[in-house]
């Protein structure tokens, strides 16, 4: 019966409650006890959504797999802000450096479907252009191409 479940916890404040608990409830594992591993595995990340994956046995074992959470956490938890903007293309929340792209692309790089922290930064610029988030004080929707013309080859070249 050995099994695995997946789910999106609030890091470093992961409860017995919902949507951990009725998941864990059933299988023989120590609810506590994976609760208080995901705790401190995911306490860098206060606050923000992260996938988690607990593998468990029939003997009441398990394994705790913490990924990164979604791009849009990062850049908020980045920026500052709590949601991103009604009217994105109009109303702007926040404004990132290429520097803070830079770091969010390199902490999402395992998950995002770039070679390079080139186009990967190129994906996280997408993200901040639904959010209504500016880069270097610029529509975000332009930065794909300021990238593509080099505009950032020193701080995006590994």
């Amino acid at each position: 019966m050995a099994g695995t479940i997946e789910v999106l916890v609030p890091g470093g404040q992961a409860n017995p409650g919902p949507p951990l608990g009725p998941e864990l409830g059933p299988t023989p594992v120590d609810v506590q006890a994976v609760v208080n591993e995901i705790n401190e595995e995911t306490e860098a990340f206060d606050g923000m959504e992260v996938p988690i994956t607990v593998e468990y046995e029939d003997d009441g074992s398990f394994t705790i797999e913490v990924g990164v959470p979604p791009t849009a956490e990062l850049i908020k938890d980045e920026a500052g802000f709590e949601t991103g903007s009604g009217e994105p293309q109009e109303d702007f929340v926040a404004d990132l450096s290429i520097d803070q792209v830079k770091k969010i692309a390199e902490q999402k790089s395992s998950d995002l479907l770039s070679y390079d922290t080139k186009n990967a930064a190129k994906e996280v610029g997408g993200t901040c252009a639904s959010l209504g988030v500016t880069i270097d004080g610029e529509d975000a929707r332009t930065f794909d191409d300021r990238v593509d013309a080099g505009d950032y080859d020193d701080t995006l070249e590994a």
